[in-house]
């Protein structure tokens, strides 16, 4: 029977919920609003499986592969505009589903609740499309995939490291036909936190609905990524600097508790791909930046090379050594920190909303000095090499 001591190694990633043969095992969310499994102990029959298919302390078998990284372009600008990055995972998308095979991912229920969905076809491919701040709840689609995967279809499971680490010890036995992409997670807000900056949203547009929304808009560039939220009358666009959501994620504040101990931050993953935003690709290839966004994608299995070879002509790329390519990405290797006031943080919105959080990240003019001070100090030692 699983039993979660700690919540900083649960990553709420379903594989024991999904596996249970008597379903005794749900997950429901906590005060914070993270899910983590609770078991039916009556109708527990104690076969271990919830435990034997948990992948936390997994010490999973890397393959014999040097991850091989490359920059990328998708050559459709519109599909790259509509990205969050360089529009990689829509062109392996496409080839998987071109094969007749079906493509795993987060998207937006009709609430603007993320979830895990399952396309087959083209034309709802840009349900996946796109970041999505907020933990994905994964639901019956490790089941499903397994199902696809059975049926001798090629299947393509996008998602968190911790995601995907969980389809592969659920399944228990590797398939050919399937492939696995995950990111390079800088970590999950939760859910409930999510659902009250809709809220706050939502006071102050009274009687106006909310139609689309995007957490990575590009409208003032791929840097300077923008909250996009179309309402029936008028539409809502703020800054990574400006917009309380991205604040909240960006500083840490609203993470799952495993997203600070994360046990998946390594160059190699067991996934076939990884995707990320090619954050520095101006200092790197500057011939490549334009400001409409890079994929950074890292080959990391056999299997992942044979794919990108077959989506080469539909992008332009270029191969970087493994250490530029991730010196932008410090997620890769290291977990979130902890900020000391986070605990404050989600008790102030779980009883004020998102009304009361700008004291959350208002930098005051002696901590402005500090951070100026040791900016300095870094130059003068670096100046004199010491």
């Amino acid at each position: 029977m699983i039993v979660i001591e700690d919540k900083k190694t649960c990553s709420g990633c379903y594989a024991c919920m999904a596996a249970c043969p008597k379903t005794c095992i749900q997950m429901n969310a906590d005060v914070e609003g993270f899910w983590y499994p609770n078991v039916d102990k009556k109708n527990c029959i104690d076969c271990g499986l919830c435990e034997k298919v948990c992948p936390i302390g997994k010490t999973f078998p890397f393959k014999t592969f040097s991850p091989e990284s490359y920059a990328v372009i998708n050559k459709d600008e519109n599909i790259r505009m509509q990205s969050s990055s360089g529009g990689a995972f829509t062109v392996l998308a496409e080839r998987i589903l071109k094969q007749g095979g079906v493509v795993f991912g987060a998207a937006f229920n009709d609430d603007f609740s993320v979830a895990h969905k399952c396309v087959d076809n083209i034309e709802e491919l840009g349900l996946l499309r796109g970041s999505k701040y907020v933990q994905s709840r994964i639901g019956t689609t490790y089941k499903e995939a397994e199902k696809f995967l059975e049926d001798g279809r090629f299947v393509l499971f996008t998602g968190t490291p911790c995601q995907v680490a969980g389809l592969i010890t659920y399944l228990r036995k590797p398939y050919d036909n399937l492939f696995t992409q995950d990111f390079i997670c800088h970590g999950v807000p939760s859910p409930k936190i999510w659902a009250k900056y809709l809220e706050f949203q939502k006071s102050k547009e009274q009687e106006n609905t909310i139609e689309t929304v995007e957490f990575r808009n590009k409208i003032q560039g791929w840097k300077k990524y923008s909250m996009h939220i179309k309402f029936v009358r008028g539409d809502y666009l703020k800054t990574l600097t400006e917009d309380p959501m991205l604040k909240a994620f960006l500083k840490n504040l609203c993470l799952r508790p495993s997203c600070y101990a994360c046990a998946y931050k390594t160059v190699e993953r067991i996934s076939d791909i990884t995707l990320a935003d090619f954050w520095g690709i101006e200092k790197i290839l500057p011939e490549f930046y334009d400001k409409k966004g890079v994929s950074l994608m890292i080959i990391q299995s056999k299997k992942g090379a044979e794919l990108f070879n077959e989506i080469k002509e539909d992008i332009l790329w270029l191969q970087v050594p493994i250490e530029q390519a991730i010196q932008g990405n410090s997620s890769m290797v290291k977990s979130a920190q902890m900020p000391i006031d986070r605990a404050k943080f989600m008790n102030e919105i779980e009883e004020n909303g998102f009304d009361k959080a700008e004291r959350y990240w208002t930098v005051s003019l002696w901590d402005k000095m500090i951070t100026k001070v040791k900016e300095i100090v870094k130059r003068i030692f670096r100046r004199n090499n010491i």
